[in-house]
């Protein structure tokens, strides 16, 4: 075995799992587990740690991988993560945890993200669940939003004997992993289900079709004896373009796409949930939501393109998912923008009328700024555009909120330490904080929030 390079992780054949929504990536079995964790040096000073923003003991588990001790593995993963299977599939590792692996200076880092997901498949397959708080401190808290910053912040406070209540708008737990991820990169049932019924083994609690702001506002919570709130309700409300057309049929958000097919299963046979199966998809944007779109467009049988203003080095998407894409037969139009929709007689998409761009100075961001390129316009035939250019929070709960103050993006302001908001005793972290960002990111506000409820509560008694 080459101790410089990683274990290879099998997948499927790029022309099969182009035409279906079954997980791309099988991950290791246990033999390649533990071949993987021999190449872990246990590092004293382990920068990987300090990579992770939920600060997982990453040697500690696997050096139980290496001893076959799978479910010890487990329960030191589970000290620190709720949610290990989804973030061994989804966390974007090579920028975090393995990006610090010293393994990674001289040869390739430890597949840090692919032993975890080994070790939350076989806890999850051999039943094995998370440790829970012995009894109840008596203390009740509020959570609002089942998403990873919710059910993080809801785990955590759990396991300190913590009453919780989570109340989500949806009929379904999960947030993003239920209506964002798709299928083939997130199971629902297999991962992300049993996931939140790991963090419902800790004893907390999950209301479903609850609307924090309609139902209940965040002060009457208060009043009703919730000693602190946790507001975790992400960023669902997509932005777009304001470009000519944006108004046709056949225009989407790539919120709304993903979520009539992930949540209300549109790709399935069977399923009454209306959704244009387009046979050519234009999906504008270079992140990870518009690879996860043009994915799900090419699974339900249209040629698809990635129109995107930057050039390849510019894309925001993981590394990895561009490379899925490529190879599934996704068409990427770089270095060029959408001016207009073309719109026919009847109100729908015929095509769009896109400008070619150069790169010129870089802008605040540090990538250099998209430049039209005058005389450069040009029309691609298309009946479906799917706008994937990031989301913001919805206003609902901060103008229901008395005293919750929120920035000029109407994202809630929180301490970045504590997750303390303006109001006392009301916290908040994740998307509905920073803005659409990752569900690791989302997680590490969950986990410093319960730290700060926690020490807000025991300053109260």
């Amino acid at each position: 075995m080459d101790m410089m390079k990683k274990v290879p992780v099998r997948e499927q054949d790029p022309k099969v799992r182009a035409t279906n929504f079954e997980e791309v990536c099988y991950g290791y079995n246990e033999e390649e587990a533990v071949n993987e964790s021999t190449r872990c040096l246990n590092c004293k000073n382990a920068r990987c740690i300090q990579g992770c923003p939920v600060n997982i003991n990453i040697p500690g588990f696997i050096s139980k991988v290496k001893e076959n001790n799978f479910e010890e593995a487990y329960q030191i993963i589970s000290e620190s993560s709720a949610l290990p299977a989804v973030c061994g599939r989804v966390c974007p590792q090579e920028s975090q945890c393995e990006g610090k692996c010293v393994r990674g200076i001289k040869g390739e880092a430890v597949s840090i993200g692919k032993l975890e997901r080994f070790v939350a498949d076989w806890a999850r397959e051999n039943g094995i669940k998370p440790k829970k708080a012995e009894e109840s401190n008596g203390h009740k808290v509020a959570v609002v939003g089942a998403g990873p910053a919710g059910l993080t912040c809801a785990g955590d406070l759990a396991r300190l004997g913590y009453e919780v209540t989570i109340f989500e708008a949806l009929h379904q737990p999960g947030g993003v992993l239920s209506y964002g991820i798709p299928e083939f990169r997130l199971p629902k049932d297999k991962v992300v289900q049993a996931e939140i019924e790991n963090v419902k083994s800790l004893g907390v609690k999950i209301e479903t079709n609850v609307v924090v702001g309609k139902a209940d506002t965040v002060d009457e919570l208060l009043e009703e004896g919730f000693e602190a709130v946790f507001i975790g309700s992400g960023a669902g409300l997509p932005r777009f373009m304001g470009i000519p057309g944006e108004q046709a049929n056949g225009v989407f958000s790539a919120n709304e796409f993903l979520t009539r097919n992930n949540l209300m299963k549109a790709f399935k046979e069977g399923y009454e949930t209306p959704i244009s199966r387009g046979k050519k998809v234009v999906v504008v944007g270079g992140g990870n939501v518009a690879m996860d779109a043009a994915r799900t467009a090419l699974r339900l049988g249209a040629e698809t393109h990635i129109v995107y203003r930057r050039s390849e080095a510019e894309l925001p998407a993981r590394a990895e998912e561009v490379h899925h894409a490529k190879e599934e037969g996704i068409v990427f139009d770089l270095l060029q923008n959408p001016t207009e929709i073309l719109v026919d007689e009847n109100g729908w998409v015929k095509g769009i009328k896109i400008i070619k761009m150069e790169l010129g100075e870089p802008d605040e961001s540090g990538r250099r700024r998209p430049v039209e390129i005058p005389g450069s316009e040009y029309e691609i035939e298309c009946d479906t555009v799917i706008m994937s250019l990031g989301t913001s929070p919805n206003p609902l709960i901060s103008s229901t909120t008395y005293g919750l103050d929120v920035n000029r993006r109407k994202c809630i302001i929180a301490s970045e330490e504590t997750g303390q908001t303006s109001k006392e005793g009301v916290f908040a972290g994740g998307d509905a904080v920073t803005g659409a960002a990752t569900v690791i990111l989302a997680m590490g506000a969950g986990k410093k929030a319960a730290k700060g409820i926690d020490e807000f509560i025991k300053s109260k008694n």
